[in-house]
């Protein structure tokens, strides 16, 4: 902020050339954008670009002097875009970075080009569009030395958060924790505080799902270095993002007060900037947190209120998440039919954009919270959907939902056949949408066998999980809910011994005295 004040100062002072003037208001709005104040950034262009949806004004420039003015004109119009839910806003700024990256190219100028290519890719991201986002960010990647510290944080910030936001859990780990040398070496704070923000949301929902007491602990630490970096970097906007991730964590671990103190600020600083994307998010943070207490009429309002807001933007991933939560508020009340809309909405948003895991989240949430309302043939085409759409999803706690929806289609189709005890925890891991797909439901008792079916659905389940793993066994273990390696290990042996060749060799590791032992 203090760099941006003083180049204003000097482009009301100096004696600038237009090409000069250009360039310079280029660099204030870029310093003004890492701080978080886009709408600051905007009044910097003056008159090159004044508003989301204008062209800007590049006659008298250089090509390269152009290409700096559209790039700008175009990461602002996303951030502008998705702050005031502009609608258009994404094509409008892919069209322009696009343009930029263009011109860039041509020049023979690669590392701009990767620039452009980052912010390309983070509107991909906004619109649910993660392969597109993935492959824009390859393509920065390969035009950077190793050199461009801050670029490469960029792109491996952008890509933990795509993962992130594909749920691909273990993925965005990997990415964050390798590239952790890179963000050492940045002298970013904003960058640095990123780092640390996505690391804390990865391993929040990884500690919340797995169990994993050790990542809860570090939780609150990294929030804490995040909020220390985005202080240091005056960027208020990013604290606020902390706070509404703080809120979620109290919400998670039940402490509702204080998870409410901080959605509240988070609240009111994202107010402050008038952005109603993100008072979106919190507002969908704080219907969970009111479903966790059973306040489900406060719940309903807060989802709407988010629903109503995103609706008008063009970020369908953060728009499906708010419909699902106002689905699961509306079927508690007992409001069965606006559930049910509201669900499949959320379903045709997140797929339509691109997002098949947002949309398998909320075909989930109708068989949990319709499950008494559906149809034999309804649970199981739902459940058959949302599988395929949560084929590559990695998040424990999904995956563990999905165990527990096939608990309920299975328990459901033994009912109708006429058994009266309760699933088992191996039946419910086996248990998937073809619980019932070789049985005619017209005459269920006929070529029936509930030993055959399950154990054909438990291979199928063991041989995904064992597929995501890598082989790993351990890793499939937890995947599939086990406590322990050794009970998928004995699952194996004693009734799919043919996947044995699906399992990688353990590693042999070194005892404290150096003897390696398997």
């Amino acid at each position: 902020m203090k760099l941006a004040s003083h180049l204003l100062q000097l482009l009301e002072t100096a004696t600038l050339s237009n090409l000069e003037q250009a360039e310079l208001r280029c660099r204030i709005a870029r310093e003004l954008e890492e701080d978080g104040d886009y709408e600051a950034a905007r009044r910097a262009m003056g008159p090159l670009w004044r508003r989301v949806g204008e062209r800007p004004l590049l006659d008298g420039l250089d090509e390269r002097t152009a290409a700096e003015v559209l790039l700008r004109a175009g990461t602002l119009s996303g951030w502008i875009g998705s702050a005031s839910q502009v609608e258009g806003a994404q094509e409008i700024a892919k069209d322009l970075i696009s343009e930029s990256a263009a011109l860039f190219e041509s020049l023979g100028e690669p590392t701009r080009t990767a620039e452009a290519c980052i912010d390309l890719a983070i509107c991909y991201w906004r619109e649910g569009a993660f392969d597109e986002a993935r492959v824009t960010l390859g393509h920065a990647l390969a035009r950077l030395t190793d050199e461009e510290v801050e670029l490469r944080a960029r792109v491996f910030l952008n890509s933990t958060v795509v993962e992130v936001s594909a749920r691909r859990l273990h993925d965005a780990l990997r990415i964050i924790t390798e590239a952790a040398p890179v963000f050492a070496e940045s002298r970013s704070h904003a960058l640095k505080g990123k780092f640390h923000l996505e690391l804390a949301v990865i391993l929040r929902l990884l500690g919340t799902a797995e169990g994993r007491d050790d990542y809860i602990d570090r939780v609150l630490v990294e929030y804490t270095a995040a909020s220390f970096h985005f202080e240091q970097a005056g960027d208020k906007r990013s604290r606020a993002a902390v706070e509404n991730n703080l809120g979620s964590l109290f919400t998670t671990l039940g402490k509702y007060q204080e998870a409410q103190q901080h959605l509240d600020h988070a609240r009111r600083l994202f107010v402050a900037f008038k952005d109603q994307a993100r008072i979106a998010q919190v507002d969908d943070t704080r219907a969970r947190a009111f479903l966790a207490q059973g306040l489900n009429a406060a719940a309903e309002d807060a989802a709407s209120a988010a629903v109503r807001s995103l609706e008008r933007g063009e970020e369908p991933s953060l728009l499906a998440e708010a419909l699902t939560t106002q689905g699961a508020a509306l079927a508690r009340m007992g409001r069965t039919q606006q559930a049910r809309a509201a669900f499949e909405r959320a379903i045709e948003t997140a797929y339509r954009a691109g997002d098949p895991e947002s949309a398998g989240v909320a075909a989930l949430s109708i068989i949990e919270e319709l499950s008494d309302q559906l149809t034999s043939v309804e649970r199981k085409e739902i459940y058959e959907r949302a599988d395929d759409l949560l084929s590559g999803v990695q998040q424990p706690a999904i995956l563990l939902r999905l165990r527990e929806c096939a608990r309920k289609v299975l328990a459901a189709r033994m009912t109708e056949l006429g058994h009266d005890r309760a699933v088992t925890d191996e039946e419910a891991m086996g248990a998937s949408s073809q619980a019932a797909a070789d049985a005619s439901l017209a005459a269920p008792w006929e070529s029936f066998s509930l030993d055959e079916e399950v154990r054909r659905i438990e291979r199928r389940l063991i041989e995904r999980a064992l597929k995501k793993a890598g082989g790993r066994v351990s890793l499939a273990a937890r995947l599939l809910g086990f406590k322990h390696h050794q009970s998928l290990n004995s699952l194996i042996e004693s009734k799919h011994p043919d996947l044995r060749d699906k399992l990688v060799p353990a590693r042999p590791r070194k005892r404290r005295n150096g003897i390696r032992r398997h």
